[in-house]
């Protein structure tokens, strides 16, 4: 059986991701490469972060 797409962790990240964004990253996917991006656009645009926020919880399957 295949998982629903959202569960109520990544609800709760989506609403982090408003707020803190590279948090969520963070939380989602550790400190690996997409951390580092996350923190980079954040400081270029705060737009950008959360996007790409968006973008990794979306895609990662429960990485952490």
């Amino acid at each position: 059986m295949s998982k629903p797409p959202s569960s109520n962790r990544n609800v709760f990240l989506y609403f982090l991701a408003i707020l803190l964004p590279f948090v969520s990253v963070f939380m989602k996917r550790g400190c690996a490469a997409d951390f580092w991006i996350n923190i980079l656009l954040c400081c270029l645009g705060w737009i950008p972060g959360i996007i790409h926020a968006w973008y990794i919880i979306s895609k990662s399957e429960g990485v952490m």
